[in-house]
């Protein structure tokens, strides 16, 4: 059983447990990397040895008497080859190693990250910036576990630290003593260091995280931002961000090329400091040349696993910041509770009541968007919700979805409340279809299907009750075509009708429409709506279809029409007698017709969007989508 993760402590001891976890996740693939660099450290010990004994049995006496032997030329030769061969494999072993270790722990957290995106509640995804969430599954990971990846070298390099100074004191005392003088200047320096630029380098990743928060919302509102002529201002806004990150950068970078340049130097004044007294030592025939070269080559080697060291503790402050930021988001405990009920997909369309449905968003409380909402909704009926912007139609569209809970009251589906049934079931019965509608950047079919086992039968029927057979057949590769991000190769309408066909696809028993045939000529929305309607004649009544909608021609399809005013009903009865018996429905759908009047007379060709003319519907046996 792990450690609870120590919250208090220092940044240093929390990065060390950050980095102790994934040495526990991975516990084979640390060991291989450790075992890697420790032959690395050891070889590059074994360097300097290899190089004293070819000083001393080759070098020399080939000075001594003007000639070497084969032999020992050649076990010269092979000893310092056979070194080097084994020192680039601790190398790769442990880059490779290492490698892998950081990036299954990054692949694993994203996972783990994602997984609790599509856990929470749409309300708690509400309440944070989606650059954010984004920088949390991204930059947050990756730098959570980037000092794992020089982790390895570092225990490992301790092997060659150990070796070397052993190494030192067997080949000569007195000098070993001057090069271990250097240590308490090396370590000291580096403590310093750490101390001195784990702030900034934490300060730095926190500024990372909010310039990809600007710049998602800038990007993601790049249509508002032109066309209201705020380039400039989003440039400056981000502009902030960006200084402010690249001032901490420097911060950082200053901190690091402070103390880089005095832990390089301070190695080579201890090789000086070797070499003199080594040739005093030498000529006072105390000590072989051989010694001193060995002596002094690992004196330029100490430096190097102090350094490595130094790196991970310096990155340790930037990795607690990106793993708290990620802990934060696992932790979050928002959920959305299920019951054990099942739907009867048998039994065709559904059946909706609203019993008292009251709903306030978070923070306000006071002001709820529906107040004590109650109608009921027989199965089969095409039913339009109509009201004033604010009325609270998109937030009864989320409910009925349960994308959210009703603050107060319930909503059934065929008798039972939408949150005693078992997960997935409201999905699989009821289908939405918002207003800001979503492509993927993927092909036709996949928009459609979204990964479900579907045949290309029962695509082409959803695509054709869509009223959207016509445009893709028309497309280069039909199903597969591959439509650009977020749709930007279709116009409004297609992606409108594309939407729902996605929603039609999956058979839905209660089907809502938030608005979302806006961008389509009545003609096609009027063949969509009675497209569903032809669907379920031969099996019982279709789906029951909540639509949400402002144009006349739209509402006057539905058999009934919900009025909202306040975020309660305030009126129900068909078109026509809405129209006659109430003065704030008729002046509300008189107002829309005539402001679409004047936005469509504003354009040259008196339509602001060519609208493809609505295609006769024949549903065959094979096609029947029951929706």
């Amino acid at each position: 059983m792990s450690r609870p993760y120590p919250a208090k402590a220092s940044p240093t001891r929390r990065g060390l447990w950050v980095l102790g976890l994934a040495i526990r996740t991975e516990k084979r693939v640390f060991a291989g990397a450790l075992l890697g660099s420790a032959l690395y450290g050891s070889m590059t010990v074994g360097a300097a040895w290899a190089a004293g004994w070819a000083t001393n049995h080759v070098v020399l006496p080939a000075f001594s008497t003007r000639h070497t032997p084969a032999g020992m030329l050649a076990a010269g030769g092979l000893l310092i080859v056979g070194v080097a061969v084994a020192k680039v494999l601790g190398i790769f072993g442990r880059r490779l190693l290492a490698g892998v270790l950081q990036f299954r722990m990054q692949a694993r957290f994203r996972r783990r990250v994602t997984a609790a995106y599509l856990r929470l509640p749409l309300s708690w995804h509400q309440q944070r910036p989606t650059g954010r969430l984004l920088s949390n599954a991204n930059s947050d990971v990756e730098m959570s576990f980037m000092p794992i990846a020089p982790m390895p070298m570092s225990l490992g390099v301790v092997v060659m630290l150990l070796m070397a100074i052993v190494d030192m004191f067997l080949t000569n005392s007195v000098l070993a003593l001057v090069g271990v003088l250097l240590f308490p200047a090396v370590i000291a320096t580096n403590t310093v260091y750490v101390r001195f630029s784990g702030p900034r380098f934490a300060r730095a990743q926190e500024l990372r995280a909010h310039v990809a928060e600007v710049a998602h919302e800038s990007f993601d509102g790049a249509l508002v931002v032109k066309t209201l002529g705020r380039e400039a201002a989003e440039t400056e806004r981000f502009a902030v961000r960006a200084n402010h990150l690249r001032d901490a950068n420097i911060a950082a970078g200053r901190a690091r090329s402070l103390f880089s340049p005095i832990l390089e130097a301070l190695p080579n004044l201890g090789v000086l400091a070797v070499l003199l007294f080594g040739t005093q030592q030498v000529a006072a025939g105390h000590a072989r040349p051989g010694d001193v070269v060995n002596v002094a080559y690992l004196i330029t080697l100490l430096a190097f696993p102090i350094q490595a060291i130094g790196w991970v503790l310096g990155d340790l402050p930037r990795a607690v910041v990106g793993y708290e930021r990620v802990a934060a988001v696992l932790a979050a405990r928002d959920h959305t509770d299920y019951g054990t009920a099942a739907t009867n997909a048998a039994v065709g369309a559904a059946a909706l009541e609203f019993d008292h449905v009251d709903f306030a968003y978070p923070g306000t409380e006071q002001s709820p968007v529906l107040r004590s909402l109650t109608a009921s909704v027989a199965p089969g009926r095409t039913v339009a919700l109509v009201g004033a912007t604010g009325a609270g139609k998109s937030t009864l569209a989320a409910l009925l979805a349960r994308l959210a809970d009703p603050t107060g009251g319930e909503i059934r589906l065929d008798g039972t409340v939408l949150a005693d049934y078992a997960k997935g079931e409201v999905s699989d019965a009821v289908a939405l279809v918002p207003q800001q509608t979503f492509i993927f950047g993927d092909t036709v079919r996949a928009n459609v299907t979204l990964g479900a086992d579907m045949s290309d039968d029962a695509v082409w029927a959803a695509l054709r009750t869509a009223q959207a057979e016509r445009f893709v057949k028309a497309l280069p590769a039909g199903l597969d075509t591959v439509i650009g991000e977020r749709g930007t190769t279709l116009s409004g309408g297609q992606r409108q009708r594309l939407a729902l066909a996605r929603a039609l696809a999956r058979r839905p028993r209660l089907l809502v429409l938030d608005d979302c045939t806006s961008a389509v000529d009545p003609s096609v929305e009027a063949a969509i709506l009675d497209g569903l309607r032809e669907q379920g004649s031969s099996t019982g009544p279709g789906a029951t279809v909540v639509v949400i909608a402002y144009r006349k021609a739209t509402v006057a399809l539905a058999d009934e029409v919900l009025f909202l005013e306040n975020g309660a009903i305030s009126a129900r009865g068909t078109h026509d007698e809405l129209l006659a018996a109430s003065p704030g429905y008729r002046e509300l759908i008189t107002a829309y017709a005539k402001a679409a009047e004047e936005a469509q007379s504003a354009e040259p060709d008196g339509s602001a969007e060519p609208l493809e003319t609505a295609q006769p519907y024949a549903p065959t046996q094979a096609e029947e989508i029951p929706a």
